[in-house]
């Protein structure tokens, strides 16, 4: 969620009023329901056990440096070296060293975001609250709560499954099944299922105990530690659309019960001195004692009420504000640099100099008002509401009466999406010492009135939790969008715990470098890397000091383009289409964004604007606002190719109506596709010259995630819709033979999950990829029927693919678990008419002399390959020989053939009997002069092929084939 200086508040503010952006127009889809969303686990399952690729395994490549969004952590009071964390996309790990590693326990859950965690620490019972409350851009949608009794080995689902995003859940440290659950509900649809839930059961049975309405509620929970049967919940009344987010509201407030949680009372009151009414956004909720045993309760708030920001009567900054009522004889009467501060600080072009603009005003060219105009889009209607943003309130008498801690504006905490915070923590024991979560991580001594930051050079920012070690106050364990931090000196010092590669990627692409291709990506919050492909994530780059990934970019990454002709040519950017052009081998970076003219409305540029280097010319590159850009030389300068190719956008402060996606046959230059946010999918045949529309007949109004133009059929183009923006989790997958006239739904057997992405193969044009919000499938007969890829691969979202061309690996870019990479050559066999028996031959063999022998670290040095097997008959014995060159039997082993895709897995060594005979082949042709060729065991009696040219043979029943390979 981090944003650059230049997008911030900037604006005046005005007195007493709220901001409420407007939200015309009712939702098309409804919201899947919770039964639907059962089935289509059970549907993802079957899948899975019935595919023929299950013996195709992914790897991990990483990256693990900028780890991912922390929701909630869970520590051990016995021993805080042993803590669950739980990643808002990347599942719940634990870990009992500290942090210095983690193993994952929700991987094969219905659901991997994780909203809320608490233990049952004398029992090891583990209550997980899926989908986070940040209600970000991907805020994935829970399905209720779960419960482990054996530390996490295996799950209970516990239901609540309609409440899809859950803030807090606390179980009673004197009984495990005394259980408290603060249910925010729906992201982007009302619904009744929301509130605090009670279970005295262990989920057998819920009792929802408050509920204020259906789009209102409960994000933060606390109970007082020395008086139990005493709760304060937060309830946080939040309404999202595709192109607006209304973040407050009066159902916002904090409540009180004295029974357990069987009755509440709302003690916020703008009498009481607690921010009410259309204002009120986010709550969090803190609790501690005094020596003199007094109860302090810290509230903070996210205000989005306005306030009169003071005016330095000495400041002669222009503002847009200011402009807006400007006459021309006012504006002509300013000092030549504030029109140019003005000009610069707000990102005009260039050529609109002060003396160009003067001109252009005095000649009645342009008002004063179109300067304004120019700025102004749904981002400016964000990040320039005049909001109070971050409060935080103090009560000693159980919120009858609220003091705000602070004079001070506190605006830098949240600026304007305090949606995405809310936490706050206060020493046990000392209600002085509070911490608040928000941008950055503050600190204040003296009980709010004064705060300083307290992020380290390796803390990230976006805070979203923080324990403090009751034992040892100074001991902190910090969750933000960077993973885990920990200090043991009140936040002057940091650990970074980011041992598991947990990055949330938005977009991924190849090169073809001639010494090993490499990944790029764009993360959520994490900027533009680059790494090799073969790169297999571990902590080893630890000990050499230089971690294999490359940071390019900054802001949030975005999509990525490579130049083919260099490899080292790369597009880039940050959030809202700013794209960059840049060369780390020259160490050159140019901005291309191109800019609207002065006088017309701003473009509408997508969060994760599209960008595409054409097929057929690298020089050719395509952007998409709401209009597609054509750059005949790669982004110098750039041309509007199409009329506006949205509905028209909607107001709101989320930018609505742009393009998400672009694509132009490999086949045919100039035949162009485009999708957008609001269900547009248009064609043009002709290089842009002219547009059709083709979405007759599609489900309208959803998110265009991809349009793929096939590269094996001229008219063939596949297109896929997400309605998560709805709460509707279908699967929406098409394909067209007519260029788009017509569609045919295809992936009949999906689950029901919001699909990102389709990758048509570039060599087999039956065989597709698809990725949803919950894995990855593929198709073998062009989307007649689909299975699922799982071998260590998790169920995690799945946002971009690409087939790196020459080495055949699909690369998978996740939105919670970084990258997975796996060789899908046999899936191209398999896809193929008629797909046969298949043996393919692991590559890159060396002998080396060390194999067999003990290193430095007292681990035997042992090769271990694979040969991947397609085995298109039911589950088989089948036999493996390998032979020399001159044809002796080395080596054979019986194994067992599943149907589809087998592993077998050999260590390169051959039978002892043998030894005598492959040394006589491999000196037949020695020179005299030439060392004599010895074939001995290794340390660990092993015989290892030497270097020379081997074949492979795999028998089933009647059946042969062969696959020569060397080791060198």
């Amino acid at each position: 969620m981090k944003f650059f200086p230049l997008l911030l508040l900037c604006s005046l503010f005005l007195p007493g009023t709220c901001v409420s952006a407007q939200t015309d127009g009712p939702r098309s889809q409804s919201a899947t329901p919770a039964t639907v969303r059962s089935q289509a686990y059970q549907q993802r399952q079957q899948l899975q056990s019935n595919s023929p690729a299950a013996g195709l395994a992914f790897t991990n490549i990483g990256p693990s440096i900028m780890s991912g969004r922390v929701a909630d952590v869970a520590v051990d009071p016995a021993d805080p070296t042993h803590f669950y964390v739980g990643y808002a996309s990347g599942g719940l790990w634990e870990t009992k060293d500290n942090g210095i590693t983690f193993h994952p326990l929700f991987d094969d859950q219905a659901v991997m975001t994780i909203g809320a965690i608490d233990v049952h620490w004398p029992s090891k019972t583990i209550y997980v609250g899926t989908g986070e409350v940040n209600s970000s851009r991907s805020s994935y949608a829970g399905n209720g709560l779960y419960k482990s009794s054996n530390g996490g080995k295996s799950w209970t689902h516990l239901g609540l499954d309609e409440t899809h995003h859950i803030g807090r859940v606390i179980v009673d440290p004197k009984n495990a099944n005394t259980v408290w659950v603060a249910a925010l509900g729906h992201l982007y649809t009302t619904n009744p299922e929301r509130g605090v839930f009670r279970t005295t059961d262990g989920g057998k049975t819920w009792a929802k105990t408050l509920f204020v309405d259906d789009k209102t509620g409960a994000v933060d929970l606390i109970r007082d530690p020395r008086k139990p049967n005493e709760l304060f919940a937060a309830t946080w009344e939040r309404q999202r659309w595709a192109w607006d987010f209304q973040e407050s509201g009066p159902g916002s407030g904090i409540h009180h019960s004295k029974d357990g949680g069987i009755t509440w009372t709302r003690i916020s009151s703008e009498k009481a001195g607690f921010p009410t009414g259309e204002g009120a956004g986010r709550i969090g909720l803190a609790i501690s004692y005094d020596g003199s045993d007094k109860r302090h309760l810290y509230a903070s708030i996210d205000n989005y009420f306005r306030y009169d920001k003071p005016v330095d009567p000495t400041d002669e900054t222009l503002t847009k504000n200011q402009l807006r009522s400007m006459t021309k004889e006012g504006f002509l009467a300013l000092k030549p640099y504030q029109i140019d501060e003005f000009l610069r600080g707000n990102g005009f072009p260039r050529s609109l100099t002060t003396d160009a603009v003067r001109s252009k005003i005095e000649k009645g060219e342009v008002t004063t008002a179109q300067l304004v105009e120019y700025l102004e889009d749904a981002n400016s209607l964000l990040f320039d509401k005049p909001v109070k943003g971050f409060e935080l309130y103090h009560s000693i008498s159980d919120g009858k009466n609220w003091t705000r801690t602070h004079e001070d504006y506190l605006d830098g905490i949240y600026y304007t999406y305090g949606y995405y915070f809310g936490d706050i923590a206060v020493h046990p024991a000392d209600p002085s010492t509070v911490y608040a979560m928000g941008v950055p991580i503050v600190k204040s001594t003296d009980g709010g009135k004064t705060w300083k930051g307290i992020n380290g050079d390796n803390v990230h920012a976006d805070h979203h939790y923080l324990w403090i070690n009751p034992a040892r106050p100074d001991h902190l364990i910090n969750g933000n969008d960077g993973g885990i931090n920990i200090s043991y000196d009140g936040g002057k010092n940091w650990r970074k715990c980011n041992n598991p590669p947990l990055g949330q990627f938005y977009a991924v692409a190849v090169d073809n470098h001639p010494d090993g291709y490499r990944v790029y990506g764009g993360l959520q919050d994490n900027g533009t890397w680059r790494g090799p492909g073969s790169y297999e994530a571990s902590p080893g780059w630890m000990q050499e000091g230089e971690y294999p990934y490359k940071a390019l970019f900054g802001g949030d990454g975005m999509q990525v383009q490579v130049d083919p002709r260099d490899n080292e040519t790369v597009y880039v950017g940050f959030q809202f289409g700013n794209y960059y052009r840049l060369n780390p081998k020259e160490n050159t970076t140019k901005p291309i964004t191109p800019k609207h003219e002065l006088g017309q409305r701003p473009y509408r540029w997508n969060w994760q604007s599209p960008i595409l280097i054409s097929p057929h010319q690298p020089d050719i590159f395509y952007l998409g606002s709401n209009y597609l850009h054509r750059s005949f030389n790669r982004g110098d300068d750039f041309s509007i190719i199409s009329p506006d190719l949205t509905a028209g956008g909607k107001k709101g402060d989320v930018a609505y109506g742009t393009l998400t996606t672009i694509d132009e046959s490999p086949l045919q230059f100039g035949l162009l596709y485009t999708g957008s946010d609001d269900g547009r999918i248009n064609r043009s045949k002709d290089a842009g010259a002219s547009w059709q529309r083709i979405d007759a007949g599609l489900p309208q109004n959803l998110w265009v995630s991809r349009v793929e133009a096939s590269h094996h059929y001229t008219n063939v183009v596949y297109a896929t819709l997400n309605g998560y923006r709805n709460d509707d989790f279908s699967s929406y997958v098409y394909r067209s033979e007519d260029a788009g006239q017509t569609w045919t739904k295809i992936g009949n057997d999906l689950p029901a999950e919001a699909v990102n992405v389709i990758v048509e193969d570039d060599t087999t044009p039956n065989l597709l990829f698809v990725g949803t919000d919950h894995g990855l499938y593929f198709s073998l007969d062009g989307g007649n029927s689909f299975a699922a890829l799982h071998n260590g691969l998790p169920a995690v979202a799945v946002h971009d693919l690409v087939i790196q061309p020459t080495t055949k690996d699909l690369i998978v870019g996740t939105h919670g678990r970084s990258l997975y990479k796996a060789n899908v050559a046999l899936l191209q066999t398999a896809a193929s008419a008629g797909p046969a028996l298949t043996l393919l031959p692991p590559t890159r063999l060396r002998y080396s002399g060390r194999y067999g022998s003990q290193g430095f670290d007292f681990t035997t040095i042992e090769p271990s390959v694979s040969f991947q097997v397609y085995h298109p008959g039911a589950a088989a014995g089948a036999t493996l020989r390998i032979t020399s060159k001159g044809g002796t039997t080395l080596f054979t082993q019986k194994i067992d053939l599943i149907p589809g895709i087998n592993a077998i897995p050999y260590d390169l060594s051959f039978d002892l009997a043998q030894a005598s005979a492959l040394e006589t082949e491999l000196n037949k042709n020695r020179k005299e002069d030439q060392k004599p060729i010895t074939v001995k065991a290794a340390e660990n009696d092993k015989f290892y092929l030497r270097p020379g040219k081997y074949t492979a043979e795999l028998t089933v029943g009647d059946e042969s084939v062969k696959a020569e390979f060397e080791v060198k």
